[in-house]
């Protein structure tokens, strides 16, 4: 797998796992967590090492179950979860320290790899202030790297101008039709990575007919197109799937490269 080096020295793989449907009942965001770690365990098997989750999602634990279950050192792995953007994490400093220690607890870990502020909200200076409580979890060692996630130009700023510690990582929602290329190129600017979240999501049928007759020319799907495109730009991706042949079809990225005039077409839809 290859990796990117974040602005703090530590490597992340340039493919991870979405969870945000894993360990649920009918793999449904709402429903109730029931433990099983299939699609997570599968994942594993196949090679994956980087898992990203959240406290709103409610599956840190069967994520760490399934970690358990594999045998591997717990080094192996990059995880990220996310502290969520509301009052009863972000209130004070006691709030947020609450969010972090639930996080840490629940992975049965003492250290996460990233940890996101996973929305931002309409405060800039709250935001500083829950930023600072977890610049002082990396300086003690058990957040490895911070970042944020949908953050726009002036909050992810706000931070870079005030903050000890600069956001390593900024993870938006990009794909097909909201590539959100403004937010990518001013992270990637400011030496903040990009990352994105559902990147295979709300594809229309013309745009994936357009990545399959590009995916053509390298026996690709129309989904590994999308992904290659995100890694050739320098933007991490982290897609979901429950089905274990694309889970595999996911990683197979490393074989083939866009042309300039296929990236153009691409961005363009």
């Amino acid at each position: 797998m290859k990796t990117i080096k974040l602005n703090t020295g530590i490597e992340i793989p340039v493919i991870g796992s979405g969870t945000n449907t894993f360990g649920k009942d009918n793999h449904d965001y709402m429903a109730t967590i029931n433990n099983d770690t299939t699609e997570l365990v599968s994942a594993i098997d196949l090679g994956y090492r980087h898992f990203d989750t959240a406290i709103s999602y409610r599956n840190e634990a069967v994520v760490a179950k399934a970690i358990a279950e594999s045998g591997l050192d717990r080094a192996d792995f990059f995880i990220t979860s996310k502290l969520p953007g509301e009052p009863n994490y972000t209130a004070d400093e006691a709030a947020v320290r609450k969010g972090v220690e639930q996080s840490l607890a629940a992975l049965n870990t003492d250290y996460l790899d990233l940890y996101l502020i996973h929305h931002p909200w309409d405060n800039l200076a709250e935001i500083f202030a829950t930023w600072q409580v977890l610049e002082d979890y990396v300086e003690k060692g058990s957040l490895k790297a911070i970042g944020v996630s949908n953050f726009n130009q002036e909050q992810l700023g706000y931070l870079l101008t005030h903050g000890r510690i600069k956001p390593a990582v900024n993870q938006i929602e990009s794909h097909p039709g909201k590539w959100h290329d403004a937010i990518i190129d001013y992270s990637l600017k400011e030496g903040v990575v990009p990352e994105a979240w559902g990147p295979l999501s709300r594809v229309s049928d013309q745009a994936r007919e357009t990545l399959t007759t590009i995916g053509h020319d390298y026996g690709k799907t129309w989904a590994q197109v999308i992904l290659r495109y995100q890694l050739e730009r320098g933007v991490i991706v982290i897609p979901k799937s429950h089905d274990k042949h694309r889970q595999a079809l996911n990683l197979e990225l490393f074989d083939f490269n866009l042309t300039d005039e296929q990236k153009v077409i691409i961005a363009a839809l």
